[in-house]
Formats: C-alpha cells, structure tokens, sequence
C-alpha cells in the first residue's frame, strides 16, 4: 500500500499545479500556453517527456544484446535535433502554426492537410499506448494482482488522473507538471544506480571503470554493414526519427511553441537534445552494472527482476516509472486533442469540443492500452520504433516534399499514397529478409519516407508553385 500512497500524494500534487496554472484558462492556454513559456523549464520538461517508461525498463536491458550501440542511435537524435531547430522551427514561427499540419493545407493541399494529421494522430495513439503500457503493466504486477483489481481498472484508475490534471490547463499545465517529473524520473535513476553499486562495493570511480572494462561497454559497429547496428545506420536512423518524432510530431513540438521567440525555442531544443546522451548512457551504465550483480535476466526483465528483489527500491522505481510514463501520455493526449480539434475539426475556438476531444482520447487511450497486452510478444522499445518506422514514415515523405520541391501535388492522390508506402514498404523488408538475409533495422523509417516522397514526385502536378 506505501506504493500506491506515495503515486496518489504524487498526483495530487500535479493536480494542485494544474489548478494554479489552469486558472481562466482557454483554448489558447490548452493549445499554446499563450506562448509565454520560459524556454530553460520546457528543455528540462522535455528531458522528461523524451523518456518514457520504456527507456527506464528497455534501454538497461539492451546492454545483454546489443551492448552500448543504442548510443549510436542516440548521436543522430544530436543531429537530428540541430535539424529540427535550424530548419523546421523556424518555418512554424514564421507561420505562426497552432498545429504543425496546418502548413500543409497551405503547401500541398487540404486532403495532404488531412492526411497528415490522421497519420499523426494514429501514430502517437500507437506509440503512447505502447509507452503508457509499461508503467499499466508494472503497477498490476507489484500493487493491484495482490489486491484483485483487474487490469483494466487499473489503466482506467490512472487514464483518470492524467484526465483529471490535463483537462484545463493544457499544455500550459505540462511545461510545469513536465519539470517535476523530470526531476524524479532522474532522481529515481541515481538512486537505482547508487544502490546497485553499493551492494557491488564500488565507489563511483570504481564503477565508472568497471563499466568502462566491460565487453558489454562497446558502442561502435563499424565491421558488419548487415548489422542493423551498424554505425552509419544507427546514425542516420537516429538523425531521422528526431526529425519524424520530434520535427513532425506535433506533441514535441507543441511544447516547443509555447517558447517566447524562434530564438527561445531553438535554444531548448538544442539544450535537451545535448542532455539525452549522457542520460541514455547512464541507463545503459545501469545495466552493465545490473548484469555484474547478476547476469541471469536478460532484456526487459533486467531491471525489473532486480527491482523486484529489492524492495527498498520499490517506491523510487515506482515513481520514477509513473513519472516517465504520466510525461508522455499526458502531453501526447493534449496533442492528440489539440490536432484533432484544430486540424480535423477546424474548430480551435470551441471549448466543449475540446473538452469532449479530451474525454474521448482518454477513452480510446484505455482500449487501446487493454487492446496491447492482448498481442504484445516483442521487446517495447523496438515495438515503439516498428510502429514509428510504419506510421511516421508517410509524414516524412509529405514534408520533406514541401520543403525540398517546389512542384504541386495530386491533392486528391495523397491519401492512397501515404496508405501504400507503408505496405511496399513491409513486402520490401520481407523479401530483403526472405532473399538476402538483410534485416532492416530502424532505417526502415528513411526507406518508408523515400517511397512516399518518390510517389508523390512522380504524381505531381506539372505546374510550379508561384513564388
């Protein structure tokens, strides 16, 4: 029962800063949080929305199959973050977008508008529920088996808190609610990382050496090019998905138009993007350690089977998980409102619409969730990143040919394309699997954004844009 106070003492106080910071709020505050968030508290909240509570539980175990190459990864996210900052914030300040599809409507065409946003919109419900299923799954196995409360009250009991504290303020309450959970995701972190040390009898050098010793510390793949770890793909596939997931996701960059100016913003996505690779490394750091104290769990079980022989762990785990995970799913049902509301809608001024958006994402959100641990048998992270290179893809494509062209498309053709993409884009892998043994890895995501960015080349219209 200790667990389940301190996760109710830790939502009432997000519950009592969103009654601060939703006092008279309005669509603008649930939308923009009437652009005038200090650009310092949105970096560090977005350190936290960045980490869900797949990477507490995933990323340490990663260590028993592919040692620190996730870091490589984690490189092109730096990359991909100066991308976002240099070349597509400061294209939505200038538009002065509410969502990021809005661009576009005005670019390619109101069916290309639509397109994106429903490809938007069922892309973040996938990945967050996946997300939000981690910190569901944790709490039915440590608190609510042993009480008899079914899984499915379980998901709806914490749908519910994150309901309750995002239903007014918005985004104007996640810039705030963002910093606290980042501050106790990482507390968490070193707490789990000190305590596992200690029963190692290593003082903090010791360690850092010790894992620096490790054969499990390599991090570069330079040898093997049908490795999907390969160093060149995990930088290039990093580079890539920040720029889908961040650049062209209207979750991460809601919270980075709330920022004052272009200046303010370019500066918070440049600050977090330097902070998420020496916090991976310090989840990768974990499990090296992890498999020192005992190397018989593998995987996602790693952390989870130490924390679980642990119990003077239970509660900062616990809380570091719900921190992660209400991060997430919080600000991605903000988001999936926002879009639906202004970009399905096209009504941004309706406050009960929004409120009743709000509620319904919520609904949808636990069905899904229930839905997950039906079929789920495959490692979360890389189930978040198979669903993003499908999904994300299209939306890659779209943009990147808004951009990078200056040609007009067969409106009315891009929703059969960005749907196609992604089929070619599985029978591509199957067979490239089937016949050559290469196994794609997450450059699937650039393969999937060149077959949509090509199809629409190829079905563009013949006049130009007018300058």
């Amino acid at each position: 029962m200790m667990i389940v106070t301190v996760v109710l003492c830790y939502f009432l106080l997000l519950y009592a800063v969103s009654r601060w910071t939703g006092r008279g709020a309005t669509n603008d505050t649930f939308f923009r949080a009437r652009r005038r968030a200090p650009w310092p508290m949105v970096a560090f909240g977005m350190v936290g929305a960045s980490i869900s509570g797949v990477t507490f539980v995933s990323v340490p175990g990663m260590v028993t199959t592919s040692q620190m190459t996730y870091l490589q990864l984690c490189m092109g996210f730096i990359v991909g973050y100066v991308v976002v900052a240099a070349v597509l914030l400061p294209l939505y300040y200038r538009l002065r977008l509410t969502t990021i599809y809005t661009y576009l409507e005005g670019r390619l065409g109101p069916r290309s508008y639509s397109t994106g946003a429903w490809f938007f919109l069922v892309s973040k419900m996938a990945g967050a529920v996946v997300k939000f299923y981690v910190v569901c799954m944790l709490l039915q196995q440590f608190v609510f088996d042993g009480l008899g409360v079914p899984f499915i009250v379980t998901v709806a009991m914490l749908v519910l808190l994150i309901w309750l504290y995002t239903r007014r303020g918005g985004i104007g309450t996640l810039v705030v609610t963002d910093t606290i959970q980042t501050t106790i995701l990482l507390t968490a972190l070193l707490l789990i990382i000190h305590n596992v040390t200690s029963q190692l009898g290593l003082s903090p050098s010791e360690a850092v050496r010790a894992v620096a010793d490790s054969p499990l510390s390599r991090v570069f793949v330079f040898d093997d090019t049908a490795s999907p770890h390969h160093f060149v793909k995990q930088l290039l596939s990093g580079a890539f998905i920040v720029i889908v997931m961040t650049g062209l996701d209207q979750d991460m960059m809601q919270k980075n138009l709330t920022c004052r100016t272009l200046r303010d913003a370019q500066k918070d996505m440049c600050s977090y993007g330097l902070v998420f690779l020496p916090v991976n490394l310090l989840f990768l750091a974990l499990g090296v350690l992890l498999t020192m104290l005992s190397g018989a769990a593998t995987g996602d079980h790693l952390l989870l089977d130490y924390v679980q022989s642990a119990s003077q762990l239970a509660v900062p785990f616990t809380l570091g998980i719900v921190a992660a995970s209400f991060s997430t799913a919080d600000s991605a049902l903000t988001s999936m409102t926002t879009s639906y509301c202004v970009d399905i809608c096209r009504r941004p001024d309706d406050e009960l619409l929004r409120r009743r958006v709000h509620l319904a994402m919520c609904l949808l959100f636990v069905f899904f969730i229930v839905m997950f641990r039906m079929v789920n048998s495959t490692s979360l992270l890389d189930a978040v990143y198979t669903l993003v290179s499908y999904t994300y893809g299209p939306l890659l494509g779209l943009f990147a040919f808004g951009l990078f062209t200056r040609r007009s498309v067969d409106d009315g053709l891009v929703p059969y394309v960005c749907i196609a993409s992604p089929l070619v884009c599985y029978a591509v892998q199957a067979a490239a699997d089937a016949f050559f043994g290469y196994h794609f890895g997450y450059e699937l995501l650039m393969l999937n954004g060149l077959l949509t960015f090509l199809s629409l080349f190829v079905r563009r219209k013949s006049t130009r844009l007018r300058v």
